[in-house]
């Protein structure tokens, strides 16, 4: 059975976003369309659904790191180069922390995420379920070839 390590991840943050649009606990709060996911950014995200892309994108997260990770560590993940200084040149700035705090209290309300007091959060069984079983679906729609992997 395929994992989530053995398929191109914007395949599978694709396909969980489409399995989390489809849970009751995930939904983008009223302040979503507005909000940048970052100081480096300039604008808000332009995708109407990017709320479920970026609860996927950390779902793969904690899939990957299988240790807890905590909020701090995530924003430095979603991160990027703010370009706005003109003498001293491009800086690194964090992701916005309240976006990855709200969607990480979504996912432990939907089972997905569960907390590790003082640690981090690890992904529950729940979530593990969902990638592998989202990892089998795209496998089979895009039938790749995994090395490794026998056919049946």
């Amino acid at each position: 059975m395929p994992t989530a390590f053995d398929i191109p991840p914007e395949k599978l943050i694709t396909a969980l976003a489409e399995a989390l649009k489809k849970t009751d606990h995930m939904q983008p709060p009223d302040w979503a369309p507005f909000v940048k996911t970052g100081i480096h950014k300039e604008r808000p995200p332009e995708q109407e659904d990017w709320w479920y892309i970026r609860a996927a994108a950390i779902l793969r997260k904690l899939y990957v790191a299988g240790t807890p990770i905590g909020v701090g560590q995530l924003a430095k993940k979603f991160g990027g180069t703010r370009k706005t200084r003109v003498r001293k040149g491009s800086t690194f700035s964090k992701g916005s922390r309240n976006v990855i705090r709200t969607l990480l209290r979504q996912l432990e309300l939907a089972g997905l995420v569960s907390l590790r007091e003082g640690r981090g959060r690890v992904l529950a069984d729940a979530g593990v379920s969902l990638a592998d079983k989202t990892a089998t679906k795209v496998k089979k729609d895009l039938d790749l070839e995994i090395p490794g992997l026998a056919k049946y």
